[in-house]
């Protein structure tokens, strides 16, 4: 492994200061170094207004976009279905699922989204919720009742049932396959007409070794297939893979940073090897702000592996809602300096949005890791691609988005330098027919891969993600959305308004005005439990002795040391028990009401 360089030091330091950076202040700094000029950003407006005329009037939006349009989250119907759905995720038993559903589904109004959609599929699941949300809301009197009550009781697990299958239609849309081998089949079609395509394998976070083992395998299944497909060594002409350091150990998070790093390095590297040999690249995927620092330290180590030299594959995903964006993009510049060779930048939004301000609420820090508008998550990009582009030479940009303005932003930047789209399997095919038949740019399509029974929890993200109505995902197909404001320039509307959403409260003021939030720390990033540690060290000296208080006036036995269960080498002090006969004498004394006497 190579050693880090000062530059690298210094650009992880900049990181980590800027975890809770002052969000106005950022804003400013970040509209600063997208270097857009006035007459540059109206030339994007008006070509991402274009886009979006083209895409209503030359071709059909996709599924997504279609649900999004009639069930968005600026409807009760909307909201009542990703209630849901994201709550299925978490639901134990069939009983709590029927009472669910009846909650969410029978209250709504879903007759009047009846035949309103172009899409026959979202119209026949109006039909389903329509019957369904008169069959539960039924209140019925006398015998009417009665059978509209064996109706409802016989009718819930056949209710239940269909609700599942729905969610999983919907997510099997967003799906390229459950097996790589039928997703490399399927995805041969859009190969013909000059997409590559980078492939994820679904799963959540692995809970045990077992788990770990088994995503592990996966990915390797998956790389020696996709490596059948690759022509020539270029990753940026090969297809690709996606891991998430979640799927790959049981015990990824910061309190146990020295042991799941100490174990993730190697297992990532020979992956990394593995789609060297294969000609592809291989990501490694963002996940929740608080395990950035730590992917930070399994990446440096990976990328520095002498193993790989040679290999323009390796690469990273980084996530422009999160405030230390652009701090990450200056580091991995550092990193690829010091290795030499030239690292992928795959630039995205990002999709826990709201995790990640429930998460800082909870804890109390003193601000969002995250921008809490859309327009500062949409400078932040651009911001971002500003940096990648400028430094194309040893970063290889690949822009993620289905927004048209930030994809005609991107294209009013680049210059000639080389780069590429990316879009969601499902997602913004209309929109880049559109731009690759005006202009012969680069894409990929992220397209994940599992079973059915991991379809729910990717379907969630991502109608979380693009539910809003001021999401492009929803705006797109609606006619009554004027292009040119589903193109709006975010440096004018954070110019318009406080760059800081004044109606999300900030961590401290949860409980305003009735109390301040308890403040807290988030001890997995480096800064703050530095400060955690600092305050608690006058403690870290202390030593504690514990005796027994009792009502019998017995012996304690010698004293034992104690030491911190979490670190056996910090000794906590001593104690002293009792043994069990006397513990006898205690609870008889006890019972007979014998005065306390103080320990010898």
């Amino acid at each position: 492994m190579r050693a880090a360089s000062s530059g690298l030091e210094a650009a992880r330091a900049a990181i980590r200061d800027a975890t809770f950076a002052d969000e106005g202040t950022c804003l400013s700094h970040l509209a600063d170094a997208a270097r857009l000029k006035a007459e540059a950003r109206d030339r994007a407006v008006g070509k991402a207004a274009d886009l979006v005329r083209k895409v209503r009037s030359a071709s059909s939006p996709g599924l997504m976009e279609t649900f999004l349009s009639e069930y968005g989250l600026s409807t009760d119907e909307g909201i009542a279905l990703m209630c849901l759905a994201e709550a299925l995720l978490r639901v134990p038993d069939a009983e709590t699922i029927d009472a669910l559903i009846e909650d969410k589904i029978a209250p709504s109004d879903w007759g009047k989204h009846l035949g309103r959609s172009s899409s026959s599929l979202v119209n026949a699941s109006t039909w389903a919720l329509l019957v369904t949300g008169r069959v539960l809301d039924e209140p019925g009197r006398g015998l009417a009742g009665a059978l509209n009550g064996a109706l409802k009781r016989l009718g819930e697990p056949v209710i239940r049932a269909a609700v599942a299958e729905a969610m999983r239609r919907l997510g099997r849309q967003f799906v390229l396959g459950e097996t790589i081998q039928s997703a490399l089949k399927r995805a041969a079609g859009m190969e013909a007409k000059g997409y590559t395509y980078s492939y994820d394998m679904l799963g959540e976070a692995a809970r045990t070794f077992a788990d770990a083992e088994r995503y592990r395998l996966a990915y390797e299944q998956a790389i020696a297939a996709i490596a059948e497909q690759a022509n020539g060594d270029d990753p940026r002409r090969n297809p690709g893979i996606s891991i998430k350091l979640s799927a790959l150990h049981p015990r990824y998070e910061s309190a146990q940073k020295e042991s799941c790093v100490a174990a993730l390095v190697p297992i990532v590297a020979a992956l990394a090897r593995q789609a060297k040999a294969g000609g592809l690249g291989l990501n490694i995927d963002a996940e929740e702000q608080d395990r950035l620092d730590l992917s930070l330290d399994v990446i440096e180590q990976v990328a520095g592996d002498p193993t790989l030299d040679d290999w323009q594959g390796f690469g990273v995903v980084v996530q422009a809602y999160g405030r230390r964006a652009l701090p990450v993009i200056e580091w991995l510049d550092a990193l690829s300096q010091t290795i030499g060779r030239t690292i992928m930048v795959r630039l995205v939004k990002g999709a826990y949005w709201d995790t990640e301000i429930k998460r800082a609420q909870v804890l109390g820090t003193q601000t969002f890791p995250v921008f809490t508008r859309k327009a500062g998550s949409d400078v932040s990009y651009m911001a971002c691609a500003r940096a990648l582009l400028d430094k194309a030479g040893r970063l290889y940009p690949q822009f993620a988005t289905h927004n048209a303005h930030t994809v005609a932003a991107v294209m009013e930047m680049a210059n000639g330098e080389d780069f590429e789209f990316q879009r969601l399997h499902g997602m913004g095919e209309a929109l880049y027919e559109v731009v690759r038949a005006d202009t012969p740019v680069k894409c990929r399509i992220y397209a994940p891969v599992g079973a059915h029974e991991d379809l729910l929890a990717y379907l969630v993200r991502r109608l979380l993600e693009n539910g809003a109505n001021s999401s492009f995902a929803n705006q797109i197909v609606n006619q009554a959305v004027p292009p040119h404001k589903v193109a709006a320039d975010p440096f004018a509307t954070l110019q318009k308004a406080p760059p800081v959403n004044a109606r999300l409260r900030q961590p401290p003021d949860l409980f305003a005005p009735t109390r301040r939030n308890a403040k807290g720390w988030d001890l997995a990033e480096p800064v703050a439990f530095a400060a955690f540690d600092t305050a608690r060290a006058p403690n870290n000296a202390k030593r504690f002795a514990a005796a027994p208080i009792t009502v019998s006036n017995v012996a304690p036995q010698d004293p034992q040391d104690v030491a911190n269960p979490a670190r056996p080498s910090d000794a906590v002090g001593t104690v002293r028990n009792i043994d069990p006969d006397a513990a006898a004498t205690v609870v008889r004394d006890g019972a007979q009401g014998v005065r306390w006497a103080s320990p010898k």
